[in-house]
């Protein structure tokens, strides 16, 4: 992990005067330029910023690993990560996708960095095939213990699988099963055509059900 800003975020807007613009009036397009116009984010800005995302970072964590007790630390890294780099992203509009990314691909950094962790454990996470969408619910009301330990090999196998699919494939499936965002957003964030996308998504589905097959039979 990085070392943390030395400002609690939460607090910033409190020790800026009264005559600072007031930045929840802003457009989110606004607020992310403000952040990108000097060479460091403006604090009150930037802690507008994390104010209406802070949800959707904590959803993506939560999805990838909601077993994880350190999930508030990675959410701060994912917050610092985006201060040392909002810089360097191009087209504002796709700040929710850029954000995403970061969040996923700090969890599989940090994933590769843990020899032995528990194993996240989702009912709402996706497990089978069906139309074209994922679903990877294991059914029981009640599983016993054979059940349970089936059930945690299965998703250490899936975080396994999503982990060494390519990056390309590993954001479009994040955004599409996990965000839930439509294949023309994903399209939008990602800067490809509405093909790409649903190929990309296509093709990750299948690597995922080929390396997950024998858990899908079962």
């Amino acid at each position: 992990m990085s070392e943390s800003i030395s400002v609690s975020w939460s607090t910033v807007g409190t020790s800026l005067p009264e005559a600072s613009v007031q930045v929840d009036k802003l457009s989110n397009h606004d607020l992310i330029l403000r952040c990108q116009a000097g060479l460091r984010p403006e604090r009150v800005a930037f802690a507008e910023l994390m104010h209406r995302y802070q949800s959707q970072v904590d959803r993506v964590l939560y999805h990838l690993a909601p077993d994880w007790a350190d999930r508030a630390d990675l959410a701060q890294e994912v917050w610092i990560r985006v201060f040392r780099n909002v810089n360097k992203l191009q087209e504002p509009a796709k700040f929710r996708g850029w954000l995403s990314r970061i969040a996923t691909n700090l969890f599989y950094d940090e994933l590769r960095k843990r020899k032995r962790v528990v194993s996240p454990l989702s009912l709402d996470a996706p497990r089978a095939l069906d139309d074209g969408e994922m679903d990877w619910e294991i059914a029981g009301d009640t599983p016993g213990p054979e059940e349970e330990l089936t059930t945690r090999e299965f998703y250490e196998q899936l975080r396994e699988a999503i982990a060494d699919l390519p990056e390309v494939f590993r954001t479009t499936i994040v955004l599409r099963e996990i965000e839930g965002m439509a294949y023309e957003e994903i399209a939008e964030i990602t800067g490809v055509s509405l093909g790409t996308v649903k190929s990309r998504i296509a093709r990750a589905r299948s690597r995922l059900q080929s390396q997950l097959q024998s858990y899908l039979d079962a």
